[in-house]
């Protein structure tokens, strides 16, 4: 049997700029600009290697993968997957708990 699903709302970075903005005060086009480069810096030290931390919500960073044999699910054919990097979220305890 399968599960309902039900479908999820999408709440954009341009909603969440206008929200933030009404609850702060601030014009909306200086919060659209600080969240810009607090994700411009975030997006920077991630590929940098280093690992973010944003208190209360999780941790970001890069995992490298190695190279690896995988199969191709339409033929059975072996196939070499190359060696990738991925970007890797860890929720905090408070954010766990929240949900």
């Amino acid at each position: 049997m399968a599960a309902a699903t039900a479908k999820v709302p999408t709440v954009s970075l341009k909603q969440i700029t206008a929200d933030l903005a009404d609850k702060q005060g601030v014009a909306k086009k200086q919060m659209a600009e600080t969240i810009d480069a607090f994700v411009a810096s975030m997006t920077k030290q991630i590929t940098k290697g280093n690992k973010v931390r944003v208190p209360g919500f999780g941790i970001f960073g890069v995992r490298k993968r190695a190279a690896r044999m995988g199969r191709n699910p339409a033929t059975g054919e072996a196939i070499k997957i190359k060696a990738s990097k991925k970007v890797f979220f860890r929720p905090a305890k408070e954010l766990k708990e929240a949900i």
